[in-house]
């Protein structure tokens, strides 16, 4: 599951991704420094690992991790190929979800593309150009549904009257993602066809070090875009972020963040919100050897969940054990939980719940 950050030249997209991951993604004041997209395996902070680590005392703890995508920096006419258009397009279609920088501070020293700061013009004009490839996108899918439906195939024709009101919906320049009507099978369409604008989206904001508590006027205003779009919005000090990163103790990482009036860097709230967009949540296993923390979907049963452990896990799947996190931090044991009656054992229709401590049994 991947998260692609996306936004315009000079917007402050590798500097994030510098903060956001120990790779080293190249960045300058010129548009396209970024060429190939930079991958990093980024951790995502989680407080309840390090109480489980606290109480079990583990030989290893290993946590959650999300994939992020720093992808090269978007101009106008990019869906008819300027610039690095199709690369960029190509790029977004393999991710899963978009954080969407824009650029919400003034700095004479950083060139703007357009020469002025304004991040909902900003924002336009990425939504235009997916807009644009989606609907070149939709156009050859109407047409191979058509000639399916001319036989008298009725499920055909419904996906080609399908497409075509997602058609004015994009040309009325609105984003698939905000099309809420669909049923199942219009789901699965869109599933397979991957439009670029359909894919979830996080608004970040890229403020200066003195909006970086309190945000600003440009924050407010994309706060009150993004309400439209039922999207999140983070704002945070990209620049600042990168000097807190380049910090290698922890205390004077911490009296960074409090002369900044900051309770922790803004880059955990970013990685936490990628991985909510993603849809995804955590489960642990606790033990002697290893405390961990697996991502799964929202949604996965509990075979499903022992299956990211291994796939002989989920084919040979009995029940698992359960216990609640805040039953394990509060009573401190596994024994203490099972003594107070709070484990539960749950078949395989048990559908897992954000930060569950389980175990497993199975039989291969």
């Amino acid at each position: 599951m991947k998260c692609g950050i996306v936004g315009l030249p000079n917007v402050g997209k590798s500097t994030l991704f510098n903060c956001l991951s120990n790779a080293k993604a190249q960045s300058a004041n010129f548009p396209f420094c970024t060429i190939e997209p930079n991958v990093g395996m980024v951790t995502v902070p989680d407080p309840r690992l390090k109480k489980l680590e606290e109480l079990v005392n583990p030989q290893k703890v290993q946590p959650a991790t999300v994939e992020i995508v720093d992808i090269a920096g978007l101009v106008r006419g990019a869906s008819k190929g300027e610039g690095l258009g199709n690369q960029f397009l190509a790029n977004i279609r393999e991710c899963n979800a978009i954080i969407h920088v824009l650029r919400c501070f003034e700095n004479d020293n950083i060139t703007h593309v357009d020469g002025s700061i304004d991040p909902l013009r900003d924002k336009d004009t990425i939504d235009t150009e997916l807009q644009l490839k989606d609907l070149e996108t939709l156009e050859k899918r109407i047409e191979k549904h058509q000639k399916a439906a001319k036989s008298g195939n009725k499920l055909e024709q419904q996906k080609v009257d399908f497409l075509k009101q997602l058609r004015v919906h994009l040309e009325q320049g609105q984003n698939i993602r905000a099309y809420t009507e669909r049923n199942e099978d219009q789901e699965e369409l869109l599933a397979e066809i991957q439009f670029l604008t359909d894919k979830p989206v996080l608004y970040l904001c890229n403020v200066d070090e003195a909006s970086a508590k309190a945000g600003n006027a440009w924050v407010e205003k994309v706060q009150a875009m993004a309400k439209t779009e039922a999207a999140q919005v983070i704002y945070l000090a990209a620049a600042t972020e990168a000097d807190i990163a380049q910090l290698e103790d922890y205390e004077e990482r911490q009296m960074f963040l409090d002369d900044l009036g900051l309770e922790e860097p803004g880059v955990n709230r970013v990685i936490r919100a990628a991985y909510e967009l993603l849809n995804l949540q955590t489960y642990f296993t606790a033990g002697e050897k290893e405390v961990r923390a697996w991502t799964i979907k929202k949604g996965f049963t509990a075979p499903q969940a022992a299956g990211v452990i291994h796939t002989d896990f989920e084919k040979g799947f009995i029940r698992a054990e359960v216990i609640k996190y805040a039953d394990y931090a509060e009573l401190g044991s596994e024994a203490a939980v099972r003594e107070a009656g709070k484990l539960s054992v749950e078949g395989k229709e048990y559908v897992v719940e954000d930060g569950d401590v389980m175990h497993f049994r199975f039989n291969v």
